[in-house]
């Protein structure tokens, strides 16, 4: 029997921050009070001393390289990286290689994941313009959705029939997450500032390449096919302030069939970083001005944007130091999200229950995940005790993700992960990660 008694904490769940115990009886919740005694001798205390203990994060949208590109980080080392970060759950993305396009190589990298992940893992069947069959045998109770890109990124998963588009989303009653960005726009300007700069384009018009038009061209017609037809979709990375007057408020999350999506990366950074920065805040959607991270904050806030996700993507140092035009897009977020969130809590632009609302609560919600992101008895032991004044500053020699670099590098975030629980093991304690991999496949309750 493993359990575990957490005592004195700052308990942060739906909405409330209320002083209290946790008591975990090997992978789950069994007791919540203001005091709770330690009921057996072989029972581990841990005094969270009033720090924050929050649910596991459950990131939306990762790219964890395996299989075939695993020299620029794997299903271990990146689940290493996002239980480091108090990331408990991932929802990972089907552009490996090959392509998660047919259900036999979707069911390979579940595989790879229950015997390498840190952390609780699900992954997402790709859609192409020709696998329609293959999309619709994929199976609502243990697969998080379908995942189709309407902008090229890293992979060849476009999807620009428009026929297949409307086949998919009137065919499946599955969560559909989309990319958004137009192809042909994207192209153009490419053209455009390659006829102006030969093959030295800079990277400070990546926000211009990548532009606020392709953007809301993109998303505003995936939101109009979707009322078309009624599916369930779920719109990935925003990054712009014109595309956010396409979501609303007005309802539940629980009642909306269109849902958003906002990554750390677009919430901290602008285009005024890409002097510094460069390649290394190269991102698609790109990172764009100080007038949409403004907007995206608004809306994240005001909860048009229902998720804080990373899109954790990662590159070596090496591809990342090409020339623009060369270079990936794509950084490693994992690790420092979560820390991230409390950094905006500190500057006094979140509140701490909202950070858990949209990195926890809510990603359970919008994809129906069984018994996880809520501290509530009976439910799994996903939990993250946050110091919130312990500063540590990000170092190469404390960066878990395969890379070995982040765009957080020299930064001294205010607040610290201590202590990271999956299914009630101590998976991450103090800057090490046990070698404990006691992540699940995630269940959706649907």
């Amino acid at each position: 029997m493993n359990r575990v008694l957490i005592k004195n904490a700052k308990i942060v769940n739906e909405g409330v921050i209320f002083e209290g115990d946790v008591l975990i009886e090997n992978d789950l919740i069994v007791e919540i009070s203001e005091s709770i005694s330690a009921k057996s001798s072989d029972c581990k205390i841990i005094n969270a001393e009033g720090n924050f203990l929050i649910p596991g994060a459950i990131d939306d949208q990762v790219h964890f390289r395996e299989p075939g590109l695993t020299h620029k980080g794997d299903i271990e080392s990146e689940s290493r990286a996002a239980v480091a970060g108090g990331i408990t759950s991932y929802i990972e993305q089907p552009n490996t290689v090959p392509n998660a396009v047919t259900q036999e190589i979707l069911e390979e990298k579940y595989q790879l994941a229950a015997e390498k992940s840190y952390a609780n893992y699900s992954f997402m069947m790709g859609a192409t313009n020709d696998n329609l069959e293959e999309v619709l045998k994929t199976n609502p109770k243990n697969v998080a959705g379908i995942k189709i890109f309407l902008g090229s990124s890293t992979g060849n998963m476009l999807v620009d029939n428009q026929a297949t588009l409307e086949r998919i989303f009137s065919s499946t009653p599955m969560l559909i997450a989309v990319h958004c960005e137009d192809e042909a726009t994207i192209r153009a300007n490419s053209e455009k500032y390659k006829e102006e700069y030969g093959d030295d384009v800079p990277v400070t018009v990546h926000h211009l390449i990548r532009s606020e038009e392709a953007c809301y061209l993109s998303s505003s017609k995936a939101i109009e096919l979707a009322k078309k037809t009624g599916a369930r979709l779920h719109i990935f990375h925003l990054s712009t302030a014109k595309e956010m007057d396409l979501f609303t408020n007005k309802i539940p999350l629980e009642e909306k069939k269109i849902t958003a999506e906002v990554c750390v990366h677009h919430l901290w950074f602008t285009n005024d970083d890409y002097a510094t920065k460069g390649n290394f805040i190269k991102w698609n959607p790109a990172v764009k001005t100080a007038k949409d991270r403004d907007a995206l904050w608004k809306a994240l806030l005001d909860d048009r944007i229902d998720v804080i996700a990373t899109d954790h993507a990662p590159h070596t140092l090496e591809e990342k130091k090409q020339s623009y035009l060369k270079a990936p897009s794509g950084g490693p977020l994992v690790q420092h999200a979560v820390v991230a969130m409390f950094e905006a809590y500190h500057q006094g632009k979140i509140s701490v229950e909202k950070i858990v609302e949209k990195m926890c609560h809510n990603p359970a919600k919008i994809f129906k995940i069984e018994k996880r992101g809520f501290i509530k008895e009976g439910y799994y032991a996903d939990l993250v005790i946050v110091d919130a004044g312990l500063p540590w500053g990000v170092k190469k020699e404390n960066i878990f993700a395969k890379c070995g670099w982040s765009p957080f590098e020299g930064f001294t975030f205010k607040s610290r992960i201590t202590h990271t629980f999956v299914n009630g093991q101590l998976v991450y304690n103090a800057f090490k990660v046990k070698d404990i991999r006691a992540g699940k496949r995630l269940l959706f309750d649907r």
